[in-house]
């Protein structure tokens, strides 16, 4: 048994070790500059040993976005929401921040192929996760409206924002209002 454990010890350690420089290296030179090749290289492993964790780099991708998942959900429970009518806003801010300060894991949360799935049966636990606390938040201010789709429309807004922002779109430095703006939209 002991063996055993050691092993399976080990093989986590080296998927933890795949994603995390995967997720240093696209935060750093972005996602087209992360290959198996690279990874391989940079983990000081082989390519084989990198096939025995992934089938390839979405999957790998895939892994760094429940982990940003994951983090997203974390960063908006911890906002202070003893005081109900700021929660959504102080929440919007949170994920903003996030997208902010990752953006290559926000990438890989919303923008590459993936072979996740959202609102099935086998939708894994960290994207649940997230959606339900942006969702408690949310349906507090649905009066009356299905709180699902209330979060799915407040998340594709704040989305929005995250996507627009970044190709320079939008009016820079006007977050604040936006989310101002949307809160009131949305009733809280």
């Amino acid at each position: 048994m002991g063996i055993e454990d050691r092993r399976a010890r080990e093989q986590a350690e080296r998927r933890r070790l795949i994603v995390t420089t995967a997720r240093r290296l696209a935060e750093a030179d972005g996602w087209d500059a992360v290959t198996t090749r690279r990874l391989s290289t940079e983990i000081e492993y082989s390519q084989p040993v990198l096939y025995k964790h992934f089938t390839g780099m979405e999957q790998i991708a895939d892994a760094v976005a429940l982990d940003g998942f994951a983090e997203l959900a974390e960063a908006m429970r911890r906002v202070d929401d003893s005081a109900r009518e700021d929660a959504l806003t102080r929440i919007a801010h949170a994920y903003l921040a996030f997208a902010q300060a990752n953006p290559a894991v926000y990438e890989a949360m919303f923008s590459r192929a993936s072979g996740l799935r959202f609102a099935a049966d086998d939708t894994p636990p960290e994207l649940s996760a997230a959606f339900a606390v942006l969702r408690d938040a949310v349906s507090h201010s649905a009066r009356g409206l299905d709180p699902d789709t209330m979060t799915e429309l407040f998340w594709a807004a704040l989305h929005g924002v995250v996507t627009l922002g970044r190709t320079g779109r939008l009016r820079p430095d006007h977050d604040d209002e936006r989310v101002r703006l949307l809160v009131e939209r949305f009733g809280g």
